[in-house]
């Protein structure tokens, strides 16, 4: 295959490369290297040589025309990342996700004929909450926390009929989603244009749900990147890791080799085309533990997470994947434990060096009035 990747550069994009040419693949990337992920502007040392890396921005006609030149399959990685500082740069992270996903499709209908297969990246922050069972009522998908429980700090959701605890369940495919966020609602357009689009040129598209993606080369100066590398960054600075709630909000953390290998299954087959799948690992973990397990890795027992007991808008409680159609269509398997992952994480870490912007992130989310 003759695979462009945008967002090729970045943290997934270039995990994705390397599992595509160890299989025989020729892989370009498109890559704006922006410096809030690349804050050097520079190709990245990780990056293989063997990648042809094409700067551009995914939201220009012409470099996304001359990025297809000779391609066969398609990724569309790129994007604005970050669920906090989506809710306040709405106009940047539309125009990126959203115009810039436009822009790609209307570049990959003209080119129908000579592709074979398109791969988008999804996410799960479109579920909004995930999947939960109350003991008397059974199955629930859940609406918002109301302001009244969020201002009450009470964070566990009940049911809305007996008032009882709920139970958090493995979230399929099948459950509605709810997006919560800007960067939800871009991922939910990201996921249904492609499929529409996909589905009118009679072109196998897959759009994949990625859960909470971990691993090197994320990028740990970014504060709104993902929750393992913030806690990293903070730690490295001899910061305590800055946490919501009281902690205990659960996500499901998928090593990001399992994510390449997931991806690689969809370009390689056809069990998934036209579909979405999520790509997790079916178990959960606390953010609280994750901030702990990182601090005694890295020999800063000290630095106890700060528990904030805010709530931030955007974020949700509980979800953690069900892999059944993932396991079905693609034979996916993940197989990186998440102690194991952890410790390899962990290794990669303490090898880097950080800017800590925490704190003016959670400053800059505060004027915006969007955490309380």
């Amino acid at each position: 295959m003759r695979v462009l990747i945008t967002g090729g550069a970045g943290f997934i994009g270039s995990h994705l490369a390397d599992a595509l040419l160890a299989r025989g693949h020729e892989v370009r990337a498109l890559d704006n290297l922006d410096p809030q992920v690349h804050p050097a502007g520079e190709r990245p040392a990780y990056l293989d040589p063997q990648i042809d890396l094409r700067v551009g921005d995914v939201r220009d006609h012409e470099a996304v025309a001359a990025a297809l030149e000779g391609i066969d399959h398609v990724v569309h990685f790129a994007a604005a990342v970050g669920v906090g500082q989506s809710m306040y740069e709405i106009e940047r992270y539309t125009s990126i996700n959203s115009i810039g996903a436009a822009v790609m499709l209307e570049e990959i209908s003209k080119r129908r004929d000579q592709l074979a297969r398109v791969l988008v990246a999804s996410s799960m922050s479109i579920y909004g909450e995930g999947r939960y069972s109350c003991s008397e009522h059974g199955l629930l998908a859940p609406q918002v926390r109301s302001d009244e429980q969020l201002d009450a700090r009470r964070w566990e959701l009940a049911c809305p009929d007996c008032g009882r605890p709920l139970e958090p369940l493995a979230t399929g495919e099948d459950k509605p989603v709810q997006p919560m966020s800007i960067y939800a609602v871009n991922k939910r357009d990201h996921e249904e244009m492609f499929l529409a689009i996909g589905r009118a040129h009679r072109l196998p598209t897959v759009a994949m749900r990625f859960f909470n993606v971990y691993g090197d080369r994320q990028a740990l100066s970014n504060p709104y990147t993902g929750v393992a590398a913030i806690f990293g960054g903070r730690l490295l600075n001899d910061h305590a890791p800055l946490v919501f709630e009281d902690g205990l909000q659960s996500r499901d953390f998928v090593h990001v080799s399992d994510i390449a290998a997931g991806c690689v299954a969809a370009l390689e087959g056809g069990g998934a085309d036209h579909r979405a799948v999520n790509l997790g690992t079916g178990v959960s973990n606390s953010v609280l533990d994750v901030a702990r397990e990182l601090a005694r890795g890295l020999g800063k027992e000290h630095l106890q997470p700060e528990v904030v007991n805010k709530f931030r808008a955007g974020d949700i409680r509980h979800c953690f994947s069900d892999i059944s159609l993932a396991r079905e269509t693609l034979g996916y398997a993940p197989r990186v434990e998440f102690a194991d992952g952890m410790r390899e994480l962990l290794g990669w870490v303490a090898t880097q060096q950080a800017t800590d912007s925490v704190d003016a992130a959670a400053d800059r989310l505060a004027a915006a009035g969007l955490t309380r």
